[in-house]
């Protein structure tokens, strides 16, 4: 089975369902570093990331932002001086799709990539 990072986003129709409680907890396991937090009453994964000052945060958003466009998934992106804050959900559902947490282990690998054997 191949990691969460490595699999590709798939297109989402309106009405899909949302991930279920024991799916969301067993995906969690491959993204421990993220929350799952409500948001206007829609579910989103949400993790901070911490940078020395704001160029190193602006060059993470701008990764991010370049993974997004490769995946056609998008975030919602909070940039200050060291920190950014990054949000995962998938709008046409208003809640969490498995394609959140695939973006969410991508997002996580532009920190830090996994070693090479």
């Amino acid at each position: 089975m191949s990691a969460l990072y490595e699999k590709h986003c798939e297109t989402c129709q309106l009405g899909a369902p949302v991930v279920t409680e024991e799916q969301a907890n067993g995906l969690l396991l491959s993204v421990p570093a993220w929350k799952r937090e409500f948001h206007d009453g829609v579910e989103k994964l949400k993790r901070e990331f911490h940078f020395v000052d704001f160029k190193d945060a602006l060059n993470f958003t701008y990764k991010i932002a370049t993974l997004s466009e490769q995946e056609n998934h998008h975030p919602s992106i909070l940039t200050e001086w060291g920190k950014v804050t990054v949000c995962w959900w998938t709008h046409k559902i208003s809640g969490l799709h498995l394609n959140d947490y695939i973006m969410a282990a991508k997002t996580d690998m532009i920190v830090k990539p996994p070693i090479k054997s």
